[in-house]
């Protein structure tokens, strides 16, 4: 079980956690938490999860380039958050980078950090499901220690205004 949250306590600020990938349905749930985090007068902490499974395979060299490599799209995902959050709300940012399976760097991140008061997925809208860090989550639910807001992914800004 994980600590106390603090969010809301004397000296400290809610903060929303969002997984910031390259699904389409992303940028619904950043453009939610900004939202969310200018409303609550919070802040967004963005997580990035790089998965270099298949660099364990490699010899060391071609593993440290191949981290390299995904160290370097992470930032630049991470820039292009950066960028949108500000053209949304002037809201405290912070970068999260992680290597590993993404539902354990999430739980990971949130352990971290008490601040965090919740955490922002949005899903799919394809015939495949929610997509697979909502189904990877899922199985934890009951658990979970913060509250998670799945965005439906074809919402449009007017309707997460309207909701944030």
């Amino acid at each position: 079980m994980s600590a106390r949250r603090r969010s809301y306590e004397s000296g400290h600020n809610p903060k929303c956690l969002v997984v910031i990938d390259d699904t389409p349905e992303s940028d619904r749930a950043l453009y939610f938490a900004t939202r969310w985090a200018a409303r609550m007068q919070g802040g967004v902490v963005m997580l990035r999860v790089i998965d270099l499974h298949d660099s364990q395979q490699q010899w060391l060299g071609v593993a440290d380039i191949m981290k390299a490599e995904a160290t370097d799209d992470a930032n630049a995902a991470l820039d292009r958050a950066v960028n949108r959050i500000q053209t949304l709300a002037p809201v405290p940012l912070e970068r999260v980078i992680r290597e590993g399976d993404a539902a354990t760097q999430i739980h990971a991140a949130i352990d971290g950090d008490l601040d965090i008061a919740t955490l922002v997925l949005a899903a799919g809208t394809g015939s495949d499901g929610p997509g697979p860090i909502i189904a990877g989550l899922a199985k934890t639910l009951g658990t979970f220690p913060i509250p998670i807001t799945i965005v439906p992914g074809g919402l449009i800004e007017a309707d997460l205004d309207a909701l944030s």
